[in-house]
C-alpha cells in the first residue's frame, strides 16, 4: 500500500464496524429468541436493522456532500450509535426494543457509506486497492463470530450479548477520532445533475438488481443461525460456518483488484448473482450434508464480497464529484436498506408457512430475477 495511505486507521474502522455486525447478524436473532419473541417479531425487529438504511444514509450522505464535513459527521454518528444502543439495557417488550433498534441503527447505518467516500478519497487513483483495506472488516467479523460462537457454548450467556456489542461500538467511535481527513471531502461542480444520473438505464438496472439481491439475503441474515440450531448444530459450529464464509471473502478481497483488472465490474456483479442463487439452493436442500453447507458458505465470497466490492466501484463511477456521498448512500439505502428490510419482513412471515426449504428456494428465484435485470432484461445490454 502507498506510504501516505493511513492504512491501519482506515482498516481499523472496517474491523470494528464488521466486528459489531458479526455479533448482531448471527446472534441477535438468538438473543431475541431467548427473550421470548416469536419468529414474526424477530423478523420485524431485524427488518428495523435494515430498514433504517432506507432513510438514514440518504440524509447523512446529503448532509456530508453539502457541508464537506464527512469525517466530522462520521464521528458524531458513531458516538450517537453507542448512545442509542444503551437503551437496550432498559427496554422491555417488543415496542421498546423496536424503538431502541431504530434509534441506534439510524446513526450506525449512516456511518459505512460515509466512510466509503473517505476511504476512496484516500485511495484516489488507486481505488481498485479498496479490497485490501476492506478485508480487515472481514477479519473483524470472523474474530467476533468465532469467539462468540465458542463462548455461547457455556462460557458466555446469550443475555451478555448487548454488553459485548456496546464495547465494539465504543471501539468503533474511538477509531474514528484517529482517522485523518482525505483532503477530498469538498467537491467541485460540473459533474451533471443527480436526476440525470438516476435516469440512466444502467443505473436504474443496478439499483433494482441490488434491491432484489438483498431481498434474497433475508432468510440468511435473519434465520440462518436458527435454521442450523433446529438441525442440531451447536453455537460453536454455527459460528464456524459463519466464519468460514467470511474467510472465503478475505481470500477473495486479497486478489479482487487483479480480477477487476481483467474483467468488467458488470461481469463480476452478474457472476456474483448467479452464484448467489446457487448458494441459497445449497442451503435450502443441503442442510443435512455438511459438505454442501461448507460449499454454500464458501460462496459467501461472491454473494457478498465480490458483489459488494463491484457495487461500490460501480457507484463510484456512476456518481462523480459532488454526488459521491449521495451515490453510496442510495446504494446502501436501496439495497441493504429497503431490500434488507423487505427480505427480513417476508422471511419472518413466511418462515413458518413455507418452511426453510421453500423460503431459501424462493430466495434463489429472486436472485435469478436480479441477474435477469442486471443482464438487461433480455432486451438491452446489461451493466457495464
Amino acid at each position: 500500500m502507498p506510504a501516505r495511505l493511513p492504512y491501519l486507521r482506515l482498516s481499523g474502522f472496517y474491523f470494528f464496524y464488521f466486528s459489531a455486525l458479526g455479533a448482531l447478524l448471527p446472534y441477535w436473532p438468538l438473543y431475541l429468541q431467548a427473550q421470548g419473541f416469536t419468529p414474526a417479531e424477530i423478523g420485524q425487529l431485524m427488518a428495523i436493522l435494515a430498514g433504517s438504511r432506507v432513510v438514514a444514509p440518504n440524509l447523512w450522505g446529503w448532509w456530508a456532500d453539502r457541508s464537506g464535513r464527512t469525517l466530522r459527521l462520521i464521528r458524531w454518528a458513531t458516538f450517537l450509535t453507542l448512545g442509542g444502543f444503551c437503551g437496550v439495557f432498559y427496554a422491555q417488550g417488543f415496542l421498546e426494543v423496536a424503538w431502541v433498534m431504530l434509534a441506534f441503527t439510524f446513526f450506525w447505518n449512516a456511518t459505512l457509506p460515509l466512510f466509503e467516500t473517505v476511504t476512496l478519497g484516500h485511495l484516489h487513483h488507486d481505488a481498485k486497492r479498496y479490497s485490501r483495506v476492506r478485508l480487515w472488516g472481514s477479519f473483524g467479523f470472523i474474530a467476533t463470530v468465532t469467539a462468540l460462537g465458542k463462548g455461547l457454548e457455556g462460557l458466555i450467556a446469550i443475555a451478555c450479548l448487548p454488553q459485548i456489542i456496546l464495547v465494539l461500538f465504543v471501539a468503533l467511535w474511538l477509531n474514528t477520532l484517529w482517522v485523518p481527513s482525505s483532503g477530498r471531502e469538498r467537491h467541485g461542480d460540473g459533474h451533471g445533475s443527480l436526476g440525470a444520473i438516476l435516469k440512466r438505464r444502467e443505473v436504474l438496472a443496478f439499483f433494482l438488481a441490488s434491491l432484489l439481491l438483498q431481498i434474497g439475503h433475508g432468510p440468511y441474515y435473519v434465520f440462518y443461525s436458527v435454521y442450523l440450531k433446529e438441525h442440531g448444530f451447536t453455537s460453536g459450529e454455527t459460528g464456524q460456518l459463519w466464519a468460514l464464509g467470511v474467510m472465503a471473502e478475505i481470500v477473495l478481497f486479497a486478489v479482487l483488484h487483479r480480477v477487476f483488472g481483467r474483467y468488467s465490474l458488470g461481469a463480476v456483479f452478474r457472476l456474483s448473482l448467479a452464484l448467489t442463487a446457487l448458494r441459497w439452493l445449497l442451503i435450502a436442500w443441503g442442510v443435512e450434508h455438511l459438505a454442501l453447507l461448507v460449499a454454500a458458505q464458501l460462496l459467501h465470497a461472491v454473494s457478498y464480497g465480490a458483489a459488494h466490492a463491484a457495487s461500490v466501484h460501480l457507484v463510484h463511477g456512476y456518481f462523480r464529484g459532488p454526488h459521491h456521498g449521495k451515490g453510496q448512500a442510495l446504494y446502501s439505502s436501496i439495497g441493504f436498506g429497503l431490500g434488507g428490510a423487505l427480505g427480513s419482513l417476508l422471511s419472518g412471515y413466511l418462515w413458518t408457512a413455507w418452511g426453510p426449504h421453500g423460503l431459501y428456494t424462493a430466495a434463489a428465484g429472486i436472485t435469478l430475477l436480479a441477474l435477469w435485470v442486471a443482464s438487461g432484461g433480455g432486451r438491452r445490454a446489461g451493466l457495464v
